[in-house]
């Protein structure tokens, strides 16, 4: 299952790339998120103007279907940083040092094969929609308002590419642990255990309080 999970940093060419990287999976999370934001914002208009004006928002079916590859796939690299994706680890669990690593590094690669597969698929499928020589340059559109399908298409590729450079990247982090036996690696997701995460909350809400009782003094 997915638990909590840290990512250590130095000062090595593989740090400085994942740090790098986290920035751009950063801004497609981010981009994501608005487009959640902006869903909702559809929803209430086309609700909205249902209830009071008898008229929902044109093609808000549509809309919804162009912003589905932005909810569903530009995150996914962030959370693989992260090491937020739901996984089993009930024999995982019990394993420490190269063990760890190593099992960790061929689910890795496995994960990386599907992933280059997957882009090539998904790249594939955007390239029978897209057409310079069509209007909008689009060979298909949706049923309501007509908007072109290949910008939703495109992004599916895009987002899997991050994904695969981030699984790349993390092969990489697994193989120096192997190689080395060190067990803290570099630019890989460490999960931590409940006592750990329970510590770390209890910082953030006791940092949480002392700002709280700076405000009030402040205040009075």
């Amino acid at each position: 299952m997915a638990g909590s999970s840290s990512v250590l940093e130095d000062s090595s060419l593989l740090s400085k790339i994942d740090r790098a990287l986290f920035k751009l999976e950063g801004v497609f999370a981010l981009i994501s998120g608005l487009a959640v934001f902006a869903l909702v914002f559809l929803a209430v208009v086309s609700v909205g103007g249902r209830n009071f004006f008898n008229s929902p928002l044109p093609g808000y079916v549509d809309w919804i279907e162009q912003a589905m590859p932005l909810i569903a796939f530009m995150g996914i690299a962030y959370a693989q940083r992260l090491g937020g994706h739901i996984r089993m680890d009930i024999l995982v669990g019990k394993l420490t040092g190269r063990p760890l690593w190593i099992v960790e590094f061929i689910t890795t690669i496995v994960m990386l094969i599907l992933m280059i597969l997957l882009v090539w698929g998904t790249f594939s499928h955007f390239q029978r929609s897209f057409d310079f020589n069509a209007p909008l340059w689009s060979r298909d559109s949706s049923l309501d308002i007509r908007l072109p399908l290949w910008p939703a298409k495109l992004l599916v590729p895009v987002a899997f590419f991050i994904l695969t450079l981030r699984l790349a990247l993390q092969a990489w982090g697994y193989f120096n642990a192997i190689i080395t036996g060190t067990k803290s690696p570099i630019a890989v997701p460490l999960v931590e255990d409940a006592a750990t995460v329970a510590a770390k909350e209890a910082e953030t809400v006791s940092g949480f309080e002392d700002e709280m009782k700076l405000y009030k003094e402040d205040s009075e």
